[in-house]
């Protein structure tokens, strides 16, 4: 199966790799794409450029071959939409098959993004969290949990997965108001990733004009 990740990635960090690298790894997924989105529709926009979010994520991804750039959201006019992200690589991954990567945080507002039904007719979805974290969901996201859950994979869309992972305590909020203030962002996001954030003068301090 292929794995989709999508996010702003402002900046990508530790966090989001290793998570994706265990899922990998468990799920025996032969790649993930990472989609930087353009018009985010849930939360505000990018602190920076679509073309500098890709380039840390590309530098970021260099060295794992199961890792891919995907700027289809990037390239396509309009707001950042899932459910037609995943109909246009439909056509290219309809035999192996999609999972969508979905934190606790974003599975639990599933049900309010756009056609999210459709998305499941579309791909399966694997609910990543920390071992041993309980899963309580409410409403129709917990009614949804509850009847797609399965213990594995065995079909190409409209199954539910909860996997247990590394989580990383690392959000690229925190990573940017770091910045603001004159810290580093070393080993919360790969070397030349920080390299790029420094040559680019990313996140900096606004000064406020003198009186």
């Amino acid at each position: 199966m292929i794995g989709i990740y999508g996010g702003t990635f402002d900046p990508i960090h530790h966090g989001h790799l290793r998570a994706a690298l265990e899922i990998a790894q468990q799920l025996d997924l032969q790649q993930v794409r990472f989609i930087p989105c353009a018009q985010p529709v849930h939360r505000a926009a990018p602190n920076v450029s679509a073309q500098q979010r890709c380039a840390m994520l590309e530098l970021a991804i260099a060295d794992q071959p199961k890792f891919v750039l995907d700027r289809i959201e990037i390239e396509r006019d309009g707001p950042s939409y899932m459910v037609t992200t995943l109909q246009s690589l439909a056509e290219v991954f309809a035999e192996p098959g999609m999972v969508l990567l979905l934190g606790t945080d974003a599975f639990a507002q599933f049900c309010r993004w756009h056609e999210w039904r459709k998305i499941l007719q579309l791909a399966n979805l694997a609910v990543m969290h920390r071992p041993g974290e309980g899963l309580n969901f409410i409403g129709e996201e917990a009614a949804l949990f509850a009847q797609c859950r399965v213990a594995r994979f065995t079909q190409r869309s409209g199954q539910i997965l909860d996997v247990a992972i590394t989580q990383l305590d690392i959000r690229s909020t925190r990573i940017r108001q770091q910045i603001q203030h004159g810290i580093h962002p070393d080993y919360l996001t790969p070397p030349a990733v920080v390299q790029f954030i420094q040559q680019q003068g990313l996140y900096q301090r606004i000064s406020t004009p003198a009186l």
